[in-house]
């Protein structure tokens, strides 16, 4: 069987000072994103023995637990992609025609998904996603890792709102922390998504 890896970072944990502090990323990768990827390890061996003893008691529980842990890797490798040294400023292309056209501009775009960022409860993300039925880009909300997400959506750009991702050094002013990753953020990375999607 299959187990998931700690992807490595295409960056030093000092890269992005402009936007997090070097112990902030090594915490947030080697700590945090390590602690979903042994997670969804280990639920997947609890749920083999649960198959091979046939003792589905707990699989309701098991299935969330994975879920949650898969979630917070997939989310977390897609947020170290979109994020570089060189980034910031804004997209071309493609990709910007789109943000255009579903959002009316740029700062508009920006605007919302910084609010829905910076307006979950609790912990969670702000998601630019593509829509596949509407054929069109959608900003969600995650809550946790997981929840309150179109069923069909890809994510192409994730910000981070778990207090791990900021409160060393933002304390509690998320605002401030997602105005800053705004300078990191990795364009070509989210446009070649963006592309591979629309090719689909």
């Amino acid at each position: 069987m299959g187990t998931y890896q700690l992807p490595d970072l295409p960056y030093d944990y000092s890269a992005l000072e402009r936007a997090m502090s070097a112990e902030i990323l090594e915490l947030h990768h080697s700590k945090h994103h390590a602690a979903y990827v042994k997670g969804a390890n280990d639920t997947l061996e609890q749920l083999a023995e649960a198959r091979d003893k046939e003792q589905f008691g707990g699989l309701v529980g098991l299935q969330k637990t994975f879920a949650f842990h898969l979630s917070g890797h997939v989310l977390h490798s897609l947020f170290w992609q979109n994020l570089s040294p060189e980034g910031g400023d804004r997209p071309e292309g493609e990709l910007a025609d789109a943000i255009t056209e579903h959002f009316g501009s740029f700062e508009a775009f920006k605007k919302q998904l910084s609010t829905a960022t910076t307006g979950v409860q609790g912990s969670g993300w702000g998601i630019l996603s593509w829509e596949p039925l509407g054929q069109r880009l959608i900003v969600e909300q995650v809550y946790d890792h997981h929840g309150n997400v179109g069923q069909n959506t890809t994510p192409l750009l994730a910000f981070d709102a778990w207090e791990h991702a900021y409160y060393l050094q933002y304390r509690n002013v998320r605002p401030d922390y997602v105005t800053r990753l705004w300078d990191v953020v990795n364009w070509q990375d989210v446009s070649a998504r963006f592309a591979a999607v629309k090719g689909a």
